[in-house]
């Protein structure tokens, strides 16, 4: 791969959106050894504030951040409907860049920005930050080293008691601001990293513990190329600690929990995650023989700072995107299709991106 970028210094970066994510990849990038801070672009009190404690740029919209400034790569953290706009400003000055998940607010805004990121030549990422988590890239090798055999099921759990104060912002109790898309498409991508793709989803949802328009908990029934089945379950109103979000400790504001939150089967072997428990014969099979119990080591990192040296690798021509534009899009195919699973109470096939 030839390189795009002669940086040799830290590589400056803009950030569109300072909100909670906004502010977790600014206070990555001013710790990093490879990447700094060229601008905030967002239009809030609080991130000028931000930027002035920080002594960098503020600008209230991101095209006049580009235009006064010199980042070479941006994240783009901004609500998901301007997603889109945002992208395609940095498209038309050759900037790759990172957006947040969801890639796009709709299936057809997205395929817009990978189409028109194809044209131009530029590398687009979305942040599943998962995708950088060292525990999720262990269990990724052994996987492909066949550890499991053949997949036969998969787990997966995103239960946890959300704050009153959090739903105080009225997107956040209409429909598109539960916790499907907010959370549950984590483990969605997570899982497809691991097993391959989704070709279909039953779904159900149910808003009867908080009573808004949005769903607070959801069951997902998905089913992969490979013929593998995986249950997934979310809900914001649980007491409960059974999440990755508390499990893998990636946010140091969250109390980390000793638990497993996703377990996937095998022919072979079957594993936890995120600690990274396995479970094989090691002698005869069969449900009367024991199962021996292994723990890989730990496998300890932020994926948030692994993320910001795979923008500038990517920036400069070093690697290909962890997650793509397209790669994330299929992603966002198979989330909605949750929703429309749940709303038609029909099977709903996944087409390619």
């Amino acid at each position: 791969m030839t390189s795009r970028l002669k940086t040799t210094a830290r590589m400056p970066i803009a950030v569109f959106g300072a909100g909670a994510i906004g502010r977790m990849h600014i206070e990555r990038i001013q710790s990093h050894p490879d990447v700094c801070l060229s601008g905030i672009a967002d239009p809030s009190d609080a991130a000028r504030e931000l930027a002035t404690d920080l002594n960098v740029p503020w600008f209230s919209e991101p095209l006049a951040l580009l235009e006064n400034t010199n980042p070479e790569a941006v994240i783009i953290a901004t609500p998901n409907q301007t997603h889109t706009s945002a992208g395609l400003a940095c498209i038309a000055r050759k900037l790759p860049f990172l957006v947040e998940k969801p890639i796009a607010h709709t299936l057809e805004s997205g395929a817009q920005l990978c189409r028109a990121a194809d044209t131009a030549g530029v590398p687009v990422m979305v942040g599943h930050q998962r995708r950088h988590n060292p525990i999720l890239r262990r269990a990724k090798a052994l996987v492909q080293q066949g550890l499991l055999g053949r997949p036969v099921t998969a787990t997966a759990m995103a239960t946890w008691l959300k704050p009153d104060e959090y739903f105080q912002m009225e997107w956040r109790r209409k429909p598109g601001g539960g916790p499907i898309l907010i959370n549950m498409i984590h483990d969605i991508d997570l899982l497809r990293f691991l097993l391959g793709e989704v070709v279909s989803v039953q779904a159900q949802t149910s808003s009867a513990i908080r009573g808004f328009e949005v769903e607070d908990t959801a069951s997902a029934l998905l089913r992969f190329e490979n013929g593998a089945l995986a249950a997934l379950n979310v809900s914001d109103a649980a007491v409960a600690p059974w999440n990755w979000d508390f499990a893998a400790g990636e946010a140091s504001h969250y109390a980390k929990q000793d638990v497993d939150a996703i377990f996937i089967t095998g022919t072979e072997a079957s594993i936890t995650l995120p600690q990274l428990q396995i479970f094989s014969f090691k002698e005869k099979r069969g449900w009367h023989e024991p199962l021996t119990q292994e723990r890989t080591p730990l496998h300890r990192g932020d994926p948030y700072v692994a993320q910001l040296t795979h923008i500038r690798a990517v920036a400069e021509g070093h690697e290909m995107p962890v997650c793509s534009g397209w790669d994330g899009l299929q992603t966002l195919r198979t989330t909605l299709a949750v929703h429309e699973a749940a709303r038609s109470g029909q099977t709903v096939q996944i087409t390619p991106a």
